[in-house]
């Protein structure tokens, strides 16, 4: 992953699996799927003539913007992934994510309240999870999405062990 300038020096990223890829292309072809068929309904309905009066140049403008909207959407989907990163530093957990709008998310050991991992049939169909970080501000809260079980469950025990210990130091 290289090196953005919001990212903090010497950090080296750790991506999320790659198979969180596939998961995003079949949620997201199922996503546009959907709007395509609510888009398309009045359509067709206008074309075996239930209704009219739907100039053909909307047609023609509404049908475009939808699958150019939906082929830029999945076409971004690896880069999106790709974008995602966490690192681990002796006082807290580092969260990155973001192509055009990037965000960096430093979460303080001593703030977290708990870890929270959860895979959905999709998810757990090809091995990954969710870490949700939940801490004492609401602002700090972070996700990791698409990491696999096992790194899922070691981040779980590790962050909740080094929270634990920082605040027991306070």
């Amino acid at each position: 992953m290289p090196a953005e300038p919001i990212d903090p020096t010497g950090v080296t990223w750790t991506r999320v699996d790659e198979r969180y890829i596939t998961v995003k292309f079949i949620t997201g072809i199922l996503g546009w799927v959907i709007t395509a068929a609510i888009v398309a309904t009045p359509i067709v309905l206008d074309a075996i003539g239930v209704f009219s009066g739907i100039p053909l140049w909307i047609k023609i403008v509404v049908s475009v913007v939808v699958l150019v909207w939906a082929a830029v959407d999945l076409w971004l989907i690896p880069r999106r992934i790709r974008s995602i990163g966490y690192h681990e530093r002796e006082d807290d957990l580092l969260i990155r994510r973001g192509i055009l709008f990037q965000r960096v998310v430093a979460v303080p050991y001593g703030r977290l309240q708990y870890v929270d991992i959860e895979a959905g049939p999709l998810m757990r169909r090809y091995g990954l999870c969710t870490v949700q970080l939940k801490t004492a501000a609401a602002a700090t809260d972070a996700v990791i999405p698409g990491a696999s079980r096992e790194e899922g469950a070691r981040l779980r025990e590790e962050l909740s062990v080094r929270g634990q210990a920082r605040l027991a130091g306070l």
